[in-house]
């Protein structure tokens, strides 16, 4: 994949400006890009952790460092809120027009893929990360998901 642009910088930021998220960090083959509102909630200005022209590259981590993925969050009633891992666009379906990956009343396994969250026209499939039955659908199809944003509720068995 080619290096990011300052185009893709410049979108990338004015994602972070559109939102309430205090903190993204983004990897793109050897590319890492972190970002944290300035005062995490003073402030409420985002502002790039290096101010540099172009983003800081990191060596990939090792196969056994990995990436903590958000952990479903308990719900209200026992059952537990799938959280978006990333920000991006929530799609429930792999294309338009397509039957949803999960409706209300489906019964999910964590493998299960629940959407995609595209960034940066990258599609990430987002998996359900734990078993049950789909109690309820929070995140609309096309729509901006934050990191954490509840996707769908989960009831287990």
């Amino acid at each position: 994949m080619s290096a990011l642009t300052r185009q893709d910088i410049n979108d990338i930021l004015a994602l972070v400006d559109q939102s309430d998220f205090d903190e993204l960090r983004l990897e793109i083959g050897d590319t890492k890009i972190e970002l944290r509102r300035r005062g995490a909630g003073q402030s409420g200005v985002a502002a790039p952790v290096a101010e540099a022209p172009a983003p800081q590259v990191a060596p990939t981590p090792k196969p056994s460092e990995a990436t903590p993925v958000a952990a479903p969050v308990v719900a209200s009633g026992g059952g537990s809120e799938v959280p978006a891992p990333l920000l991006g666009t929530y799609y429930s379906a792999p294309k338009p027009g397509a039957a949803p990956f999960v409706k209300v009343g489906d019964r999910v396994e964590p493998d299960t893929v629940i959407g995609i969250i595209e960034v940066m026209k990258l599609m990430n499939s987002v998996t359900a990360d734990v078993a049950g039955i789909v109690t309820a659908i929070h995140a609309e199809d096309g729509v901006l998901v934050e990191h954490g944003q509840a996707l769908i509720s989960v009831q287990p068995e």
